[in-house]
């Protein structure tokens, strides 16, 4: 869970900025889509190795495994978020005199909200394959690493309750972003 958290942290940290400077940005967004896409190609199974000999192991690079697997979904929903927001909202803002930052805080981002969270929604859940994809990989003391243990011991049943717990504990993300939605839309 740790992991998970930590990761989506950072994808956040990452996205969020990087969403609202693409969409605000033609010449950023062209430069900077292609690569973006193309690095969506590079399986988490094969990137993590990658982290584990540059980083070492433990919760740093699980964390970045987690956050590169967050990231694009929220990038694109950022980006997306932002740029279909109601022009004449923003226009009549900026005729109240209203500067880049307090558009951004007051207009943009409650405006984008309800399509940032619902990526971090999915980001979440998505986190939790990392975590396990990269204890798998890299070791560690969570329940990925209990998979791998099972797995080896042939260990069925208790594959299937790690699995149910990695289940609920997907839901329970899930649903926890999905009741900070809804405090927002109050």
């Amino acid at each position: 869970m740790m992991e998970a958290l930590a990761g989506s942290g950072l994808g956040l940290m990452v996205a969020l900025p990087l969403g609202y400077l693409m969409a605000h940005s033609p010449l950023a967004a062209s430069t900077l889509q292609p690569y973006i896409a193309a690095s969506q190609a590079l399986p988490a199974i094969a990137v993590a190795p990658l982290l584990a000999l540059w980083m070492g192991y433990g919760l740093l690079p699980i964390a970045v495994l987690c956050a590169l697997l967050v990231f694009f979904p929220i990038l694109v929903s950022t980006v997306h978020g932002f740029r279909s927001l109601d022009g004449d909202i923003l226009d009549a803002a900026r005729v109240d005199g209203v500067r880049r930052w307090g558009m951004l805080w007051h207009i943009e981002l409650p405006l984008a909200l309800p399509q940032i969270l619902a990526s971090v929604r999915t980001g979440l859940t998505l986190s939790i394959t990392g975590a396990v994809v990269g204890e798998f990989v890299m070791g560690g003391e969570g329940l990925g690493q209990l998979l791998a243990v099972q797995r080896g011991e042939a260990d069925t049943l208790g594959l299937f309750a790690t699995l149910l717990t990695l289940t609920l504990l997907a839901a329970i993300f899930y649903g926890l972003v999905r009741l900070v939605e809804r405090w927002t839309q109050r």
